[in-house]
Parts: C-alpha cells; sequence; structure tokens
C-alpha cells in the first residue's frame, strides 16, 4: 500500500464476506484409518482438501487476508501478491475474488500445472521465475509496481492465526477428537512450508498445557530439518525437494523450532510411495506432502509398537492428489526424475500388514 487511509466501511463490508464464507463452511472431516496390525493404535488424517480451495492452506489465506485487512494493508483496489508454489496461491486467488481484487502469484515454472489452472479459474494471474529463491524480491518488486500488498506468507503464517483458539486447526483437532478412545493424541504430525501450521499446533498444546507432541515431517531435499539440528545451517543450496508445498531451500521467518519435539527427514520417493498407498486405502487420490505425513506417522508408530505404547496420531491430509495428475501420479514424470518408489512402496504395504517399517536394506 502507498500510505493511504484505507476506507473503513470497505474494510468492514470484507470481512463480513469472509466472516460469512466461514459460517457457510463446516469443518473438515476426521478420518480414522484402520491399522489392524497396531491393535491399541489409532491414526486419524484431518481431511483439508474438502475446503473450498481444495487444501489445508485455505485456512492459510483466510487469516493473512483478515490479517492484512485488519492492519489497514488492503483497500479495495489492492493488488495482492503473493509468493507460493501453488497451494497457498490457489487459496489466497479464491479469497481475492471473494473480494473483488487482483491477484498475482509468483512461482517457479515446475509447479504443476493442474494448480496453475486453478490460480486462472479463480481469476488469478501466474509470474513464474526460474529459480525458487527468485520468488520473494520478484514478489515484492510486483507489489510495488503495483501499488499492491505482498501478502508475504513465510513471514506471517505464524503470526496471523490465532493460536489460542477462535476454530484454528489445533481446536478443531482436539475439539473432534473428544470422543475417541484416545482423545488426547500422543503426536500431532504436519509438514513445514511456512511453518505457521506448526506453529499454531505447537503454541495450542502449550497455552492448553496438553501432553501431546509435535513432530514436524520435512523433505530431505530441506533446510528446516537441519536447522532444527543445527542453528547455524539456515540455507540449503542444490535441487530441491519435487514435493510441492513444504520443505524450503532458506529457514522461513514463521518456522519456530523452539516448539517442534522431533523433525523427520523424508525422501522424495518415500512421500509419493505413501501418497499412493494412501490413495489406494482412501479410495480416493490424496498429494504429496500427505505421503510425506504418513511416512512419518509410520516411523512413530513403528517406535511404538517396538515399545508396547498405545495411543493416537493424527495427521493432514492436506490436498487432493488430482493436482498432481501430470506429476506425483504420473510413472513417466518418475522416470524422468529418476525417481523409483518400488522398494519404499512395498515397505509402507508391509507396515500396515505387521505393524513394522522395515530398515532399508543394507543400512545399519
Amino acid at each position: 500500500m502507498d500510505g493511504r487511509i484505507v476506507d473503513r466501511a470497505w474494510v468492514h463490508e470484507a470481512i463480513a464476506r469472509i466472516e460469512a464464507d466461514i459460517t457457510r463452511s463446516a469443518d473438515t472431516h476426521l478420518i480414522r484409518l484402520e491399522l489392524p496390525a497396531c491393535p491399541g493404535i489409532d491414526l486419524y488424517l484431518k481431511d483439508e482438501s474438502t475446503h473450498p480451495s481444495g487444501s489445508l492452506k485455505h485456512r492459510l489465506a483466510r487469516s493473512l487476508f483478515l490479517y492484512g485487512l485488519c492492519n489497514g494493508w488492503i483497500g479495495p483496489k489492492t493488488t495482492i501478491v503473493e509468493a507460493s508454489s501453488g497451494s497457498t496461491a490457489v487459496s489466497e486467488a479464491y479469497f481475492a475474488k471473494l473480494l473483488g481484487l487482483p491477484f498475482v502469484a509468483v512461482m517457479p515454472r515446475s509447479t504443476s500445472q493442474e494448480k496453475v489452472a486453478q490460480i486462472e479459474f479463480q481469476g488469478g494471474r501466474c509470474h513464474f521465475v526460474d529459480h525458487p529463491a527468485e520468488v520473494y524480491e520478484t514478489s515484492r518488486r510486483l507489489a510495488a509496481e503495483a501499488g499492491g500488498h505482498y501478502m508475504d506468507q513465510f513471514t506471517f503464517a505464524e503470526r496471523a492465526t490465532d493460536w489460542r483458539g477462535n476454530n484454528n486447526i489445533a481446536e478443531s483437532i482436539f475439539a473432534q477428537m473428544r470422543l475417541e478412545p484416545a482423545p488426547v493424541p500422543r503426536w500431532i504430525v504436519c509438514g513445514a512450508g511456512t511453518g505457521g501450521t506448526s506453529a499454531t499446533i505447537g503454541r495450542y498444546i502449550r497455552y492448553r498445557r496438553l501432553p501431546t507432541k509435535l513432530c514436524v515431517v520435512d523433505p530431505e531435499r530441506s533446510v528446516f530439518h537441519r536447522y532444527f539440528a543445527d542453528r547455524s545451517v539456515a540455507v540449503l543450496d542444490g535441487p530441491g525437494s519435487c514435493i510441492e508445498g513444504i520443505g524450503r531451500p532458506r529457514v522461513e521467518p514463521s518456522f519456530i523450532p523452539e516448539i517442534v519435539d522431533r523433525m523427520i527427514a523424508v525422501s522424495d520417493a518415500a512421500s509419493i510411495a505413501a501418497m499412493r498407498v494412501l490413495s489406494e486405502r482412501l479410495g480416493r487420490r490424496c498429494g504429496g506432502s500427505t505421503g510425506t505425513n504418513l511416512w512419518g506417522c509410520a516411523v512413530l508408530i513403528s517406535e511404538m509398537v517396538q515399545v508396547g505404547e498405545t495411543g493416537s496420531i493424527v495427521t493432514l491430509l492436506c490436498d487432493p492428489g488430482e493436482r498432481y495428475l501430470a506429476s506425483c501420479f504420473d510413472d513417466g514424470w518418475l522416470r524422468a526424475k529418476s525417481l523409483d518408489i518400488a522398494a519404499d512402496r512395498e515397505r509402507l504395504e508391509r507396515f500396515f500388514v505387521e505393524g513394522r517399517l522395515a530398515p532399508v536394506q543394507g543400512a545399519l
């Protein structure tokens, strides 16, 4: 914004439109995944793919718009610009359309065509960059040139959502678990793209004085798990992960490692194997970051079985697999990426039969 005072009446109307949209939406379902080989252990997936814009990022986009409106950053003619690999941009395009605002998504050229099409369907425009690290400065420049507002999900995700409650994802999970056999989960498992979801969940757990632990799963070619182990490692060079929406080449401002109890690094091959196995078990496709979540859950459940622990684990079904038909669900695409998922697929299928995630053959 250029410093002008935003029309208060328009802001009130914009917030009312978003609140009405919330009221029209039911909460997302909590799916119980059968684990016959793991008696006493229950696994749940919170299905965030059923939001109107189709992913977990619907919650973040809504919070970012409300944050921008209440801070006086968004007015009736503000161009909204965001750096996003896809799902956040889809969700922000949805809310920009709801408010009649122009929207520009800055993203790597490798972003799936399905996500690009969904952004454009919502009336947004896509601006592509050749390297993922370019999205930040390009977004700032485009917003400045348009006299608009750079949403900057990577900075504001952890503060835009009210982590104490107000129907955030953590409050929703614990409310839905209330009547389950183990209503207070041993673990909640999620990935980190901005770090906003893990910040919300971790803070809520502490605020409510709950014994639940937070595990963040992270692509092997991401910096977050390295930073968690060594605070001096804040940037990662080289090729990034092909799992969209999670994992970053730099530590984002919204990632707060102090409230994370454990991190598990997951290979791209394992994430894709898991997304395919889970899709078959659910009877519908789910995305790659959901596969990463499931793999982390399998690691934790295997450890619980080994020491005789019981209880519940909750993770997230982040978005639908239809966004990845030309990538993670395409065998030709896997071959082009030199990704062989056969061994990891077999390990996960055996996990559902035996309750144990077998170690990689040849590993010490």
